[in-house]
């Protein structure tokens, strides 16, 4: 059942309301099944889930055109379903099949999709951060009307590659989104105790670069700033910073036993989980109804099980196939 609110609720209207809403469920049930598929041992290897942020990557895909790249994190998930990578091809891909979106090379780090302009998916720390600063350069240069959105922890703050690359953005004027999801845990060490000034978004005007911090548990906050956002780097005024404070409620990976972190803390957070709350807001509104909601989540259900059927079905790669790519010195 869904609990309705006793504020007055702020919605989008009726249809793009009932399609945030459905974007955020597909993540969820995606990250669910994948876990527990991860038990069953379907999935091999590492498994970051991206349970308790839907809001961000589902707001913000809203305000980016499909021109725009993306460039995601290894919790990239919601970031690639929200971007409108099939879900088929991203559950082949964490069985490590060919008809996986990266054709089984990758897996559950290593999303990418050129098509989609989806650019992983990076195992690394910050690794994506040059990258992104990188493909905004590009696009300057061939006068492009492009923007480049790359979304990072609070966890890769703390190395170089951060600093390098707000510093070029910001000396070249570069068109690129910079989106912190500050879940406040750098694997299992608090944000507290590796950051000195533990507000992200303040860190950009060390290099003259504008920012804004909104409320990462909340899809409409999230599309209204990454909206505004956008509207200052796609007029030239170079790149942006923005904060989306948000929580995951599983643990770093599927490896980690989690024992950093008070149950008190986590159930705080879950009070305020994106999906539960939106839905009672839109219930609260007269946006949805009850059947309305259960109609979507049997939606989902079939899109999950059909994309555990895809993936169950795909081949492996060729054995011959499997020098392809691999570089040596001769």
């Amino acid at each position: 059942m869904l609990a309705k609110t006793n504020s007055e609720p702020q919605t989008a209207n009726p249809d793009h309301a009932l399609a945030l809403l459905c974007e955020m469920l597909r993540i969820r049930r995606f990250e669910e099944k994948a876990a527990e598929l991860y038990s069953l041992n379907k999935i091999r290897g590492f498994l970051h889930l991206y349970i308790g942020e839907e809001a961000v990557a589902v707001g913000a895909m809203q305000a980016l055109t499909p021109d725009d790249a993306i460039v995601s994190t290894y919790r990239e998930h919601g970031h690639a379903l929200a971007r409108g990578l099939s879900m088929g091809s991203l559950m082949a891909e964490l069985y490590g099949k060919a008809n996986g979106c990266s054709k089984g090379h990758g897996g559950s780090m290593h999303f990418f999709e050129a098509a989609r302009r989806f650019y992983g998916g990076y195992a690394i720390v910050g690794g994506g951060l040059p990258i992104a600063v990188g493909l905004a350069l590009a696009d300057k240069l061939q006068n492009l009307p492009r923007v480049t959105a790359c979304f990072f922890g609070d966890g890769a703050v703390a190395e170089g590659e951060f600093h390098e690359s707000l510093n070029l953005a910001a000396l070249w004027k570069l068109p690129v989104l910079f989106v912190c999801e500050n879940n406040l845990y750098a694997m299992g060490t608090a944000l507290s105790r590796h950051q000195a000034q533990p507000n992200i978004a303040p860190k950009a005007a060390a290099y003259a670069m504008a920012s804004a911090t909104a409320d990462g548990m909340d899809v409409l906050a999230v599309e209204a700033a990454t909206v505004e956002a956008l509207e200052y780097v796609r007029s030239g005024g170079g790149p942006f910073l923005l904060e989306f404070p948000t929580y995951r409620y599983r643990a770093h990976s599927m490896a980690d036993p989690d024992l950093y972190r008070h149950k008190e803390e986590i159930e705080h957070w879950k009070q305020r989980d994106p999906i539960k709350n939106f839905a009672a807001r839109l219930l609260t509104a007269g946006t949805i109804t009850e059947v309305d909601f259960k109609a979507l989540e049997q939606a989902v259900e079939r899109e999950v099980a059909d994309a555990i059927a895809f993936a169950e079905a795909g081949e492996w790669e060729p054995i011959e196939d499997l020098t392809k790519a691999v570089y040596t010195l001769a």
